[in-house]
């Protein structure tokens, strides 16, 4: 995972997205993996706002497929949105 401000931080990203992903694809997944964790910023906050909303990036295995989501994430865990990037079988 690319590294937030803190462990804590870090925690927090990660189970609200495991919580994302284990809602929409179910509860069998395997290999959950955080990739990449960017500062998402809505035009409308100013400059001294805290970051608002992570874009965060994860994979998984679930019924022999490797999928790729992106989730965006707000700082209290609530998922904005969820798009499926890719889907693979595993070599």
């Amino acid at each position: 995972m690319s590294s937030s401000s803190s462990p804590e931080e870090n925690n927090r990203i990660e189970e609200a997205s495991k919580r994302a992903v284990e809602t929409l694809y179910g509860k069998d997944i395997k290999n959950f993996k955080v990739r990449v964790v960017f500062p998402y910023k809505l035009s409308n906050l100013s400059e001294d706002q805290k970051r608002a909303y992570d874009d965060v990036q994860v994979t998984f295995l679930s019924n022999n497929l490797q999928y790729t989501v992106d989730l965006v994430i707000r700082e209290n865990g609530q998922i904005t949105n969820a798009r499926l990037i890719d889907t693979m079988t595993p070599l």
